[in-house]
């Protein structure tokens, strides 16, 4: 590898607008998501789709998210994490747009199939990128803020499932919804994306002297493959790795199958489903908020270890409970629980700098392999005992997840 030229430390206003740029990507890959989970009820039932076949779709997007978590190294490395960023989620924006055309204008299933392919692939590619970035912005400040940057995107889903629910109890269509959104996302992003600083040594092409600069420094195609399969010899690594498919399968759950599960579980309808799931994000976001203070003060482990304990409880009030109310008092101890795993295993991840996409990409596929299993997984379960009761696979991993949590201990003290 060449000799790296030391970065010189970058003005406050510059570092300012490059976190609050991650914290906008951040916030609009919650508002994609949210806005297909929001909406999942009336999609399903429009399709006349049984929960096996619905779970099929979203394998359709989980697969989509694995092959966008591993080309995003590669999208980096050759375009830079500007153009890289607003590719990921224009992606997004084209599958949300063929969601809802699938659902209403076509009324076809395998539409709606294709569109959530691109919708996972968009959303798996950016979800690297901005971890990779907001790590950077995070050394450079010294001070943990991965987490809030992940209460972004809660803020994003929050955002994104009010105006769900919102549009379900007013009536309007999945169509206008999801092109409205779609919109939204390709717009802002391209924004965005310009406080985002170039990177020589991703390959971002910003200007003639950093094309010139990259070109004879960015590592080859072969180089990076090898790289990138390399981190997976680290023990450490792989525990973050099972710490986050634990912690992903409980907040990619209730993405998936909250909704459904209240309206199915406790009888009642698609916009008090949809309003239970803002309740979850809106715990999700809280967590996050708090978590990078709580992080500094007491250390990862701790943290990791009293979120897992909150979110087994809150998935066992959720499934044992009589009556909704209870169930939604266990909705806002998931949502805590789930809420600092995934930041926490990516800030963990990218401790060694060295490597750190090629390290938060193998960590991310090893928690959305959750998001690759899990959706016909539970579906499946779901058709045979019910959702609530496959929910108690969820907590099993969760469990395992609080176990492995030595394994994101801090590298080095932070400055």
């Amino acid at each position: 590898m060449s000799e790296q030229t030391p970065l010189k430390a970058r003005p406050r206003r510059e570092l300012s607008a490059w976190r609050n740029a991650i914290f906008v990507v951040f916030a609009l890959s919650g508002l994609s998501v949210s806005t297909w989970v929001a909406r999942l009820p009336a999609i399903r039932d429009g399709l006349g789709l049984s929960t096996g076949e619905i779970g099929l779709l979203i394998l359709g997007m989980s697969a989509g998210s694995i092959v966008g978590l591993i080309a995003a190294q590669l999208i980096m490395g050759r375009f830079g994490p500007r153009r890289g960023m607003v590719f990921s989620l224009v992606t997004v924006s084209v599958g949300l747009a063929l969601i809802g055309s699938g659902a209403v204008l076509f009324e076809a299933p395998a539409v709606v199939l294709v569109g959530l392919i691109f919708f996972g692939f968009g959303n798996g590619a950016v979800d690297v990128m901005m971890n990779v970035e907001g790590a950077a912005a995070e050394k450079e400040i010294g001070k943990t803020v991965l987490p809030l940057m992940h209460a972004s995107f809660s803020l994003g889903t929050v955002i994104g499932a009010g105006i769900g629910a919102a549009m379900a109890a007013l009536g309007v269509s999945v169509l206008w919804h999801t092109l409205g959104m779609a919109a939204l996302i390709a717009v802002v992003i391209v924004f965005t994306v310009r406080y985002v600083p170039v990177s020589d040594e991703l390959g971002d092409g910003g200007g003639a002297d950093a094309g010139a600069a990259t070109s004879m420094n960015r590592p080859s195609l072969g180089e990076r493959l090898r790289a990138g399969l390399a981190v997976w010899k680290d023990g450490r690594l792989i525990m973050i790795g099972i710490i986050m498919l634990g912690m992903a399968f409980a907040e990619g759950s209730a993405n998936d199958w909250l909704t459904l599960a209240v309206v199915d579980g406790y009888d009642t309808t698609n916009a008090t489903g949809a309003l239970v799931f803002s309740v979850f994000v809106v715990a999700m976001t809280v967590g996050r908020v708090v978590g990078g203070p709580l992080i500094d003060r007491f250390g990862r482990v701790p943290v990791l270890r009293v979120s897992a304990l909150s979110a087994v409880v809150g998935l066992a009030l959720f499934i044992l409970s009589p009556v909704l109310w209870v169930a939604v008092v266990g909705t806002v101890l998931w949502g805590l629980g789930s809420a600092l795993g995934f930041p926490v295993g990516m800030s963990a991840a990218a401790d060694d700098s060295r490597n750190a996409a090629a390290r938060v990409s193998a960590v991310a596929m090893i928690g959305y392999f959750a998001f690759l299993v899990g959706p016909p997984v539970i579906g499946l379960l779901g058709e045979h005992i019910g959702l609530l009761n496959a929910l108690f696979l969820v907590l099993g991993l969760v469990v395992m997840a609080g176990l492995a949590s030595p394994a994101a201990r801090e590298q080095q003290p932070r400055r």
